[in-house]
């Protein structure tokens, strides 16, 4: 082939690749109680190219939020949701593939982290579009405690002393964390996660009153990001 015809061929992707590390992709992700803005990570790649191309294929857009535990997390994307009568119980619906884990030790169960579900199967793949964002809670040193005798009896990943801190300030779910790919986080909005966590539900954990979602998203340069949210890189 001609060199000059394949330079014209690799440049629109070479271009693609070089904007995309300039640029990264920004949810809205929309209720009733408010916006939040999320970024996906680039150390969980698989992940984040799924949650985009379903966030553009306008997937999640009227699911509910089917699952909330204060102190815990919230949890949405089945899309068996859609369409739920009052009082059925949600969550067994998918999309049918699941996401290889994407285990980071940098990224960890946080308040405000984007995670993906999963059921119980031993690879711990993710589900292919349930997700949950962390409310968690503070934890003091006696109750940090028992997390760690949890993870342990959970083969989980036991968090950094960093780590540690960031769960007795801002809080989180440091069990969870090396049994399900956190990929995501909340950069702005966090306070609506408090919002729908404290709603009341029924006893599978419900909302009595249905919350629904709306997904956007955008590519932003990096440093705009940065600038309008305070979110840093890693």
């Amino acid at each position: 082939m001609n060199k000059f015809l394949l330079l014209i061929l690799l440049t629109p992707t070479v271009l693609l690749a070089q904007n995309r590390k300039k640029k990264d992709y920004l949810v809205t992700l929309t209720t009733a109680y408010g916006p939040m803005k999320l970024v996906l990570y680039d150390q969980t790649p698989k992940h984040k190219e799924n949650f985009i191309k379903l966030v553009n294929q306008k997937f999640y857009d009227s699911l509910l939020f089917h699952r909330i535990i204060q102190n815990f997390m919230i949890q949405g994307g089945d899309p068996n949701s859609r369409k739920a009568e009052a009082e059925q119980p949600s969550g067994n619906g998918d999309v049918g593939y699941k996401i290889p884990a994407e285990f980071v030790p940098t990224l960890f169960h946080k308040k405000g982290s984007l995670a993906a579900a999963r059921d119980n199967n031993p690879e711990k793949a993710s589900s292919g579009c349930q997700f949950y964002v962390v409310q968690g809670r503070v934890w003091d040193d006696a109750g940090l405690q028992k997390q760690m005798e949890r993870i342990e009896s959970l083969k989980g990943r036991m968090p950094t002393d960093e780590q540690k801190q960031v769960y007795k300030t801002l809080g989180g779910t440091p069990h969870l964390d090396g049994n399900y790919t956190v990929f995501g986080e909340i950069i702005d909005g966090i306070a609506v996660v408090d919002s729908v966590a404290k709603q009341p539900h029924d006893p599978q954990d419900r909302p009595l009153k249905d919350i629904r979602m709306t997904m956007t998203g955008e590519w932003l340069k990096k440093k705009k990001i940065t600038k309008q949210y305070g979110y840093k890189y890693l």
